[in-house]
């Protein structure tokens, strides 16, 4: 598949040539840094050194004060409190977060989460029924709750209150909750917006913190669990996140709890653990037990407290996870056999598939899958109690959630970010949906959108690249969205000596620039299709990340491809 690529604006020179000389760094990647937002000494400092005093003050957020009086005062009362989350990483770390910390300094406590089958997303009626039975007085819910508007208020009329920890977009109408925090609630004043839920949850136990002037050092002891939450959840590693899951990184590689440290050894992770390893190490783990059976059980891994406990859960969960990789592969081949047998939907803008019998849990990786595939807007929608239920991913600049929102005549329930939703709507509905959700996304998607993106961020020499250079990079971290792995782009470009294609699909070669004699090696994961292209002994460019590559104790530096194209 033909990719774009999107060059980042370059930095005004004579700002970059002061940044460098001030920092002491190649100007390449002084133009790096004010792409980035960093474009002083001062805000260098800032981004290198990160420190938890540079957290905002979190009665900043809408509703703290109401929140953490409440909270007081349920400890003080000796009230029952619930704590409530959603089933996927973000609400399994929530309430692992909130539970393991409160329960540290109150024992009326306990946690529930709603089962994915059998209640769905978010607050359900069951989970206000088992509240009201066992007489607990507030509920804190995490990860879900801005759009419970109906669910809440019968709480309410039963002597519940609710203090709401959200991050998702909240509706028309908020909830008649006792105290709302999400930064992304009209008049609230929080200066960082893109909290995940577990992060938001955070935020109210450092108001507590910083109210009862007690427990700062216990509360940084789970800045692992919100790291493994912004990974998992694809929210910007940039402002509050960054330092967050810096500090959470920590930890986790410094101390990791039991359950994190199972994880890691059976997702085989070597070295130090950063945000791609939670993504793609920790993450399905932790979700396999929401998607295959009950997501309580990645909550008691988050907590458990010796190692044999948890690798004996661990392993449950990976046997989940195998079980959940069995579906996905399936599913996915039906997915796109479906896509490319029909010509309508071979042509279309968007994909949205429906099938009575697919598993509910895999839906939303299914639509990752087709987007590799098919690049464009895509649903993936199976039967769940009766209606049609599932789960959309969009392509890079698209607000697939605005699009569903186009479409709510003809839906029962949805929520969700820009790149991510969730939906539900009657099963008579699917083809009139289908068929609206295709006419919004062909009227508002442009056409470059429809073509993957390769983002450079700076054009380098090869010869740029020293250990210096690298060690730099290096101190960028954590990457994620809002801050990614830099991609730089070199041309005049050769191919020395000959390349090579690994298990028929990965591409391995060494590079040199035209008049250098710097040599590396570059590998290209799922690129033997470059093969011919690098064979030809013209010049080529090509986009690449910097990495390094241990092997038999030695450590090297080596080019990881991302894109390749002849030179015009």
């Amino acid at each position: 598949m033909e990719k774009r690529w999107v060059f980042q604006e370059s930095a005004d020179e004579e700002t970059v040539q002061k940044l460098a000389k001030d920092i002491n760094v190649n100007p390449a990647l002084a133009n790096l840094l004010i792409q980035r937002g960093v474009g002083a000494f001062d805000d260098a400092k800032c981004f290198f050194r990160p420190s938890l005093k540079m957290l905002h003050d979190p009665f900043l957020m809408k509703d703290m004060e109401h929140a953490v009086n409440r909270l007081i005062l349920a400890m003080e009362r000796q009230e029952k409190i619930l704590i409530y989350g959603d089933y996927d990483v973000d609400g399994t770390t929530s309430v692992a977060l909130a539970y393991g910390f409160l329960h540290i300094i109150y024992e009326h406590i306990e946690y529930y989460i709603p089962d994915r089958y059998k209640e769905g997303y978010g607050i359900s009626e069951e989970g206000i029924q088992y509240a009201l039975e066992n007489g607990f007085s507030l509920v804190i819910s995490l990860d879900c709750g801005i759009r419970a508007v109906g669910l809440i208020n019968e709480a309410r009329k039963k002597n519940i209150d609710f203090i709401v920890c959200d991050h998702h977009r909240p509706g028309d109408q908020l909830p008649p909750a006792h105290a709302i925090l999400n930064p992304k609630q009209e008049g609230c004043h929080y200066p960082f917006k893109e909290l995940c839920g577990c992060g938001v949850g955070f935020k109210l136990l450092h108001g507590l913190c910083v109210r009862t002037k007690s427990h700062h050092k216990e509360l940084a002891e789970w800045l692992d669990l919100v790291a493994v939450a912004i990974a998992a959840d694809i929210v910007p590693i940039t402002g509050e996140n960054r330092i967050l899951s810096y500090f959470g990184l920590q930890r986790l590689n410094e101390s990791p709890r039991p359950g994190l440290k199972a994880l890691e050894q059976l997702a085989s992770l070597k070295g130090e653990i950063n945000i791609e390893n939670i993504v793609f190490g920790f993450a399905p783990r932790i979700n396999a037990a929401g998607r295959m059976e009950h997501a309580k059980a990645a909550v008691q891994l988050l907590l458990a407290e010796t190692e044999d406990c948890a690798l004996k859960m661990a392993n449950e969960l990976n046997v989940q996870n195998t079980e959940r990789r069995g579906y996905d592969t399936l599913m996915t081949q039906e997915a796109l056999e479906m896509i490319e047998g029909n010509d309508t939907l071979a042509q279309a803008k968007t994909t949205v598939l429906f099938k009575n019998d697919w598993h509910k849990g895999v839906v939303g990786i299914v639509a990752s899958r087709c987007i590799e595939k098919h690049y464009r807007p895509t649903i993936i929608l199976t039967e769940s109690h009766g209606k049609a239920s599932g789960s959309a991913r969009s392509v890079d600049g698209f607000d697939v959630y605005s699009a569903i929102e186009a479409c709510s005549d003809l839906l029962d329930q949805f929520g969700g970010h820009k790149y991510a939703a969730g939906l539900t709507l009657p099963l008579e509905n699917v083809p009139l949906f289908q068929k609206k959700f295709e006419d919004i996304v062909a009227e508002t998607i442009s056409a470059e959108q429809l073509i993957p993106l390769v983002n450079i961020d700076v054009q380098i020499d090869l010869a740029d690249i020293t250990p210096k250079f690298f060690n730099v990079i290096k101190q960028f971290a954590p990457f994620g969205p809002g801050n990614m792995r830099p991609i730089f782009m070199s041309d005049h470009l050769m191919v020395y000596g000959y390349p090579q294609i690994l298990k028929g699909q990965h591409l391995k070669f060494s590079v040199r620039q035209e008049g250098s004699q710097k040599i590396f090696n570059a590998i290209g994961f799922g690129m033997a299709h470059f093969y011919e292209l690098v064979l030809e002994g013209k010049p080529f460019k090509m986009a690449y990340n910097v990495e390094e590559n241990h092997y038999n104790g030695n450590t090297t530096l080596q080019l990881m491809i991302r894109d390749i194209k002849p030179m015009e």
